[in-house]
Formats: C-alpha cells, structure tokens, sequence
C-alpha cells in the first residue's frame, strides 16, 4: 500500500450529474486543490468515460469504478484492466453494491489487478463478507451497508459495532489488508468517527458529490482526518 497515503478520502462518483464529464473534471479539481492544502490524500474513482480526462488534468490518485476479470480479446461491452491503466487509473472499485459480483469473478479481478500492480478497493455489506474477502488478499476492504448508502446515515455513527467487528476480522485475516467504511457519510465527524472505530479512510459519494458545497465538505473531511492523526 505504499503506492497511496494513507488514511484516505476515498470519493465515488457514481453516474451523478454533478460528477459527469466537465463536472468530473471540476469536482476533481477541488479534490487537488483540497488535498495539496491538507496533505490528506483525496482520491476520486470517475466514470469510464471521464476518466482519462480527470487522469490527464490532476495528479491525485484516480480509481476506476470497475473492470471486469477479463483478458484483452473479444470482450464487447465490457472493461478492461489495461484500458483503464493506460487512461491513468491507479487502481479500481470492485463489487460494489450497485455492481454487484460473484466471488469468483472478484477473486479474478484481484488477481489482475495485483498482476498490473493496481490497487484493488473491494466493497463488502456486512463484516462476515469482510472477513472473507480478506483471504484473498485485496488491498483495500470497504464495509458498506447497503441500506444505509445515500441515506445520510452514517455506518459509522449508528452501526459501530459492525465497523470494529469488521476491522477486527480482517485484521486477523491478513493485517495487510486496509479497512475503509462507507454509507451516509457526510460530515467531518463521521469521517472521525470511522477512524477512531480503526478504519483507515472512507468510501464516499453522494455526501460530497451532491453537496451544494463540495470544496467545504471536502475541507471538513480532510481537517476530521487531520485531527485524528
């Protein structure tokens, strides 16, 4: 994991309007800028699409917000690894809850990813599914609720429990594996929160993306990051 700092503000933005094409490269923007003030590494994963022109515009980390466990070849439709790379991501999202995967094909993606020397960021729904996708040895986990993503309720605040249990369980499993959480973030303290319960960063993505002030939010995130350290 010496490729990225760490902790990490972690920022999806899924299809949002306010993250798509020129905005993508807006919102990144701010992302830089809020992260060279800081010195809190702010990473953003931007759709397919945008992510060669995000890439080519700033120089915090890009993820992309999937790939799929596929070889260069006769593919239509679908993405590929090397094509995400060579547009400049350093890593990518894997089983998300709105892309959702079979435990084959996320043990496959890994692999590649590991292979290309990419970061692999897996999403997981509760700390069982954590504690197994440890074993195969991603470098990141992010524990997300699915029923608390885009509620504005943060899995840090009313789900602790469930956030140090996770932590623990990977930690057992492979204490290389960093631990992030995500669903309903959206203020600093939730960000605080999630690092006090031993998580490494957050996963975010509405609570920023449709913020009607996304460089404050931003700020409050990286300043609730800093105050922890």
């Amino acid at each position: 994991m010496n490729r990225i700092k760490i902790p990490i503000i972690l920022v999806n933005f899924k299809t949002y309007a306010e993250a798509t094409g020129k905005n993508a490269v807006r919102l990144s923007k701010t992302a830089e800028e809020v992260s060279q003030e800081t010195g809190v590494n702010i990473s953003v994963a931007p759709q397919l699409a945008d992510l060669k022109s995000v890439c080519d515009t700033v120089s915090i980390p890009v993820f992309a917000q999937h790939i799929d466990p596929i070889l260069p070849g006769s593919s239509t439709g679908h993405v590929l690894l090397e094509s995400v790379k060579e547009a400049g991501a350093i890593g990518t999202l894997i089983n998300h809850s709105e892309r959702r995967l079979k435990l084959s094909a996320i043990e496959a993606i890994i692999t590649r990813t590991r292979d290309a020397n990419m970061i692999s960021v897996v999403c997981t729904n509760n700390a069982a599914v954590s504690e197994a996708t440890a074993a195969l040895k991603p470098d990141i986990v992010s524990l997300e609720p699915p029923e608390l993503i885009g509620t504005g309720i943060p899995v840090s605040k009313s789900r602790p429990e469930v956030v140090t249990e996770t932590v623990a369980l990977v930690r057992h499993v492979n204490p290389c594996v960093v631990t992030l959480c995500g669903a309903g973030i959206t203020k600093g303290e939730d960000v605080a929160a999630a690092l006090k319960l031993g998580t490494k960063g957050v996963l975010v993505a509405s609570g920023i993306v449709k913020a009607k002030d996304p460089r404050k939010v931003f700020m409050e995130f990286a300043e609730a990051v800093l105050s922890t350290e």
